[in-house]
C-alpha cells in the first residue's frame, strides 16, 4: 500500500475527469434464540456488516468502519479497522444503526449509511430460529475526481478470497425484478394516460356539441329539448 507521504499533504491533487465506483453490500443477519434469554431478555443474535459487492479487499482503500448502536448498549460506538467489517451482538429490539466509512486518504470525506436493524419476520422457520433472517442492500460509493492517492488505492484492491464470492441476496435477480416492475408500471401509466386522453377528447367533443346546439337555439329563439 502506498504511504500518504508519497503524495504530499494534498494527496497528489485531484484527478479531473475520473470517476471510480465501488459497489458495496450492507445490512444484517439475525437468528432467533427461540425464547427470551433469562439473564437479559434478549431474543436474537445479530451481525451488522459492510462488505464489497465484488470480491476485493476493501482494506486497500478503507481505513475503518464506525458502527453506532443504540445508546442502551455498552460502548455503542464500535470501530472495525480490518475485514470483515462487521460486529455481532445480541438484543431484543430493532433500531437504526449509523454506519460511517472512513478512507485511508484523509482528503476523502467519510460516507455515512443508515441501516434499520431487522430482527423480526413472519416466516415460521425464522420465528423458531431454524433459519437466519437476512436484511441487506446494494449501494455504491462514487469517487468523483479522486485524489491521486485515492485513485491509486482504489485501483490496488486485490481479491479477498480465492473462491466464489456470493451474497445471501441475489442482487442480479433482484435487479431484474425491479426493472421489470418499473417497466410494467410505465406501461400501466402509459395505458392509463391514453385512456384519460381518450375520455378527455370525448368530453371536449360533447361540450362542443352542446355549445353548438345552444348557439343554434339562441339564434332561433327556441328552447333546448331534452330527450
Amino acid at each position: 500500500m502506498a504511504c500518504t507521504t508519497e503524495f504530499g499533504p494534498d494527496s497528489g491533487g485531484r484527478v479531473k475527469g475520473i470517476t471510480i465506483i465501488k459497489p458495496i453490500v450492507y445490512g444484517n443477519v439475525a437468528r432467533y434464540f427461540g425464547k427470551k434469554r433469562e439473564e437479559d431478555g434478549h431474543t436474537h443474535q445479530w451481525t451488522v456488516y459492510v462488505k464489497p459487492y465484488h470480491n476485493e479487499d476493501m482494506s486497500a482503500y478503507l481505513k475503518k468502519v464506525h458502527f453506532k448502536l443504540h445508546e442502551s448498549y455498552n460502548n455503542p460506538n464500535r470501530i472495525i479497522t480490518k475485514p470483515p467489517y462487521e460486529l455481532t451482538e445480541t438484543g431484543w429490539g430493532e433500531f437504526e444503526i449509523v454506519i460511517k466509512i472512513y478512507f485511508h486518504d484523509p482528503n476523502e470525506r467519510p460516507v455515512t449509511i443508515y441501516h434499520i436493524l431487522k430482527l423480526f419476520q413472519t416466516s415460521p422457520e425464522l420465528q423458531v430460529g431454524k433459519k437466519s433472517l437476512v436484511s441487506e442492500f446494494y449501494d455504491e460509493i462514487i469517487f468523483q475526481d479522486p485524489t491521486a492517492l485515492m485513485q491509486h488505492l482504489l485501483n490496488s484492491a486485490k481479491p479477498l478470497t480465492a473462491g466464489i464470492w456470493r451474497h445471501d441476496t441475489d442482487f442480479e435477480v433482484k435487479k431484474e425484478q425491479t426493472l421489470k416492475a418499473i417497466k410494467d408500471a410505465r406501461t400501466k401509466i402509459r395505458n392509463e394516460v391514453a385512456e384519460y386522453k381518450e375520455k378527455l377528447t370525448l368530453a371536449k367533443e360533447t361540450i362542443n356539441k352542446f355549445k353548438d346546439e345552444i348557439s343554434k337555439i339562441s339564434k332561433s329563439g327556441g328552447s333546448l329539448s331534452v330527450t
